[in-house]
């Protein structure tokens, strides 16, 4: 069995991956979102020449093969590009044994808790506030996580004073009971994250994701030793190098690499396995409800070092509508993992065809 083919299906945001060999199989996956249109272009320049005619059941060889090859260009847009190839060759792999990928990597389906996560800033207080207490009663949410800093900030807030207003304003809403977590998406320096941190810990927090920027791991590693609050992070790091080294060194407590950022479910494990070995909890990145959500489910239903519940974004992003069924639902404060070969959904085909197209193939 060799793989025949590699198509895309890409939209700015999105790019769904389609794998065939020769004997007829196919599975669907696909690239991390955002400019994803350049990432399909990645992936049929530099990702197909050494994945065709390749025997789909060698995962791990085919990642570690391209990535190898692709030395000179390491990093974001070629760990994006072949997270699609493997996400849609676990795929296959499922279809072809007949079980989900969770299955496949030993683990059980059974639903898993998800937390609430707020992408916004542009909100006040009051608002995100009464927004999280409707959901929780709603769709039972019993977690959440808020935007406090500004992206990249500087130490510098969306506004004057909103971290320390916000996160009153939700723990009273919300209850002692529920639990709470704050991303500051590289916002501040060390010593201005472990001034915010001890705030965070008088009001319960359950973890502070991503305090100081993140290629800085010197700088998260300060403020995860001075505080009891437990650090996340590394959502945006595609290198095992940089992954061994964060671990090694226990810059933080809460490990949350992004299966598409990262390059798929084989290099994930590994950083899983890292990870378990040192005793630190992997709590995956999954900020969209494209299929990066759906492969944590998976994910998550299998490791060892598993967080207790799944990101799962509250907000309304169109570009993901309709993208697969049957759809993620929150129902009592939980998520379904998709049951079925592979992935366990099926990609809607009145979407792939409003996309661009483009394939590689065999001669």
């Amino acid at each position: 069995m060799r793989i025949q083919s590699i198509e895309t299906f890409a939209t700015k945001e999105l790019c769904i991956v389609r794998i065939r060999t020769n004997t007829g199989e196919e599975g669907f996956g696909q690239t991390a979102p955002y400019h994803a249109d350049i990432t399909a272009k990645v992936l049929h320049q530099q990702i197909t020449p050494h994945v065709l005619g390749e025997d789909p059941r060698d995962i791990d060889y085919i990642v570690d093969k391209v990535i190898t090859a692709e030395h000179k260009f390491p990093g974001s847009y070629i760990c994006r590009a072949i997270g699609g190839v493997d996400t849609a060759l676990w795929d296959l792999r499922g279809k072809l044994e007949g079980k989900s990928v969770c299955e496949i990597l030993g683990g059980t389906i059974q639903p898993i808790m998800a937390y609430g996560s707020s992408m916004r800033r542009d909100i006040s207080p009051v608002d995100e506030a009464n927004r999280l207490k409707g959901l929780m009663e709603s769709k039972g949410y019993k977690a959440f996580k808020i935007r406090i800093a500004n992206n990249f900030g500087n130490n510098i807030d969306y506004y004057p004073g909103r971290t320390e207003e916000i996160i009153p304003t939700v723990r009273d809403a919300i209850g002692e009971n529920t639990i709470l977590l704050v991303d500051a998406n590289s916002g501040y320096t060390p010593e201005k994250a472990i001034e915010v941190g001890k705030m965070l810990e008088e009001y319960n927090v359950g973890h502070f994701e991503e305090p100081c920027p993140y290629p800085e791991i010197e700088w998260t590693s300060l403020v995860t030793s001075a505080l009891n609050i437990p650090i996340a992070g590394g959502e945006q790091d595609t290198c095992l190098s940089q992954w061994k080294r964060m671990i090694h060194m226990r810059a933080v407590d809460i490990v949350q690499p992004d299966v598409c950022y990262l390059g798929g479910i084989s290099r994930t494990l590994k950083v899983a396995k890292l990870s378990s070995e040192a005793g630190l909890i992997c709590t995956p990145h999954a900020a969209n409800l494209s299929m990066v959500t759906v492969f944590t489910l998976h994910l998550l239903g299998a490791i060892d070092n598993a967080g207790p519940y799944i990101e799962f974004s509250i907000e309304d992003t169109p570009w993901t509508n309709d993208l697969f069924y049957p759809a993620l639902e929150v129902r009592d404060g939980m998520v379904d993992i998709p049951k079925g070969p592979g992935w366990g959904v099926e990609i809607n085909e009145d979407w792939l065809k409003k996309a661009n197209y483009q394939i590689s193939k065999l001669n």
